[in-house]
């Protein structure tokens, strides 16, 4: 595979508005010494008639790793967070009705933003589905 492919992560959309974390694929790096740890270029875009904006992030696989249990959490209607720690924006996920997604750009403007989103039933699973895609083709 040559090039960049960007892959959704996830999306969490209904009408008029989103978030969602875009993954360039193609376009990873290891960073660390003995146990280099490898992360993917991505980012985390909010769409609105109110609001809009792109953060950049660096995820690593073990971030990809802690989506898919977060998508567990999510379907047994649990709140998360993602990514952990303070190394770049994150978000909360509400599973509400609507469902609340904060996005936090704390280590940089400290800025958070709140989006209701109103789902269909299949939210969780279509994310599962974006989640393997993304897992294959970064490991191509």
């Amino acid at each position: 595979m040559g090039g960049k492919q960007s892959l959704e992560l996830f999306r969490f959309s209904d009408i008029g508005k989103s978030v969602v974390v875009v993954v360039e694929c193609g376009d990873s790096r290891l960073v660390g010494g003995a146990e280099p740890q490898r992360y993917h270029s991505a980012f985390l875009v909010v769409e609105s008639d109110f609001v809009s904006g792109r953060l950049r992030l660096a995820l690593s696989d073990g971030d990809l790793d802690d989506w898919g249990r977060c998508l567990d959490a999510l379907d047994a209607e649990e709140r998360v967070e993602w990514p952990a720690g303070d190394r770049t924006a994150w978000l909360e996920v509400v599973p509400d009705d609507p469902v609340e997604v904060t996005v936090h750009d704390m280590p940089s403007t400290q800025i958070a933003v709140r989006v209701p989103i109103h789902f269909t039933d299949e939210w969780v699973e279509e994310n599962r589905v974006r989640l393997e895609r993304v897992r294959e083709a970064v490991e191509l």
